[in-house]
């Protein structure tokens, strides 16, 4: 929950792959709160009333994964959420003339996600999620210790930097500073207050 809210504000991509990993936890865990909380809560160094808070948490993901049906597999609403907010800024970004480093970076990445969802075979996903999936498996690869090919290596890379990519310009439509907006060149007063100093 700290590590979830920290990734969240800083870095939504590794938020996403954080809370996917928390899923799996849970489920390795048999969505016994028990367990989980001698396998994973007991061995965070926090006060009593984090490790409360890191209780009520877990219990209430065990509870939203019973109810949405994703106890053996699948995401959580919240975070597909995510995943969908994430996929409507890129189709954004491809459809605005103003961010041609995105869709070159895009189109570099493009061939990976091709091959990825070649061979998922049935189970294809959009491009977005592709990626993330790509990137969860190289995150499970690294904790079984696993060495990846030279080719999966490259590929991750690419998908890593258009990822990173995606992932700063969400940070930055937040807070509203992505889009350029129909009247910022047109009311001399909004150019004004964006140069000032702030108070």
């Amino acid at each position: 929950m700290i590590v979830a809210s920290k990734k969240r504000k800083e870095n939504i991509a590794e938020y996403i792959l954080y809370m996917w990993q928390i899923e799996d936890i849970i489920r390795a865990n048999k969505l016994d709160i028990e367990l989980i909380r001698k396998n994973v809560i007991d061995k965070f160094n926090v006060s009593d009333d984090e490790r409360r808070q890191l209780v009520e948490w877990y219990e209430s993901l065990i509870d939203m994964m019973r109810r949405e049906g994703v106890t053996e597999k699948g995401h959580l609403q919240i975070n597909k959420n995510i995943l969908n907010q994430l996929v409507q800024l890129h189709q954004a970004l491809l459809a605005d003339p103003s961010f041609p480093e995105y869709t070159a970076e895009f189109y570099r990445t493009l061939p990976f996600i091709v091959e990825l969802r070649g061979k998922a075979g049935e189970n294809q996903t959009g491009e977005i999620e592709t990626c993330f999936t790509a990137l969860y498996g190289m995150l499970l690869m690294r904790l079984q210790q696993k060495n990846p090919s030279e080719a999966t290596l490259k590929a991750m890379q690419q998908i890593s930097r258009f990822v990173a990519l995606l992932a700063k310009d969400f940070h930055l439509d937040e807070e509203d500073k992505l889009f350029k907006h129909e009247d910022d060149n047109q009311n001399p007063a909004n150019s004004e207050s964006v140069q000032s100093p702030e108070k």
